[in-house]
């Protein structure tokens, strides 16, 4: 669950940043989002596999330099 604490002298609009940037980070609206609709697993799979492809390239790219 994503909180923020306000002081007493802490303004509104830095408070809805904060939060929205937590959520953001929390990935909590990515999750609720991918919830929207039904995902066939077959899709799921491809998805997951792309995804693994792409973090692989990504840590290759990295490790050359």
């Amino acid at each position: 669950m994503v909180e923020v604490l306000l002081g007493e002298n802490d303004r509104l609009d830095w408070a809805l940043k904060q939060f929205r940037r937590k959520v953001k980070r929390s990935g909590l609206l990515r999750d609720m989002k991918k919830g929207r609709y039904y995902e066939k697993p077959s899709a799921a799979r491809k998805r997951k596999q792309a995804a693994a492809r792409r973090r692989k390239a990504r840590r290759a790219r990295g490790t050359r330099r």
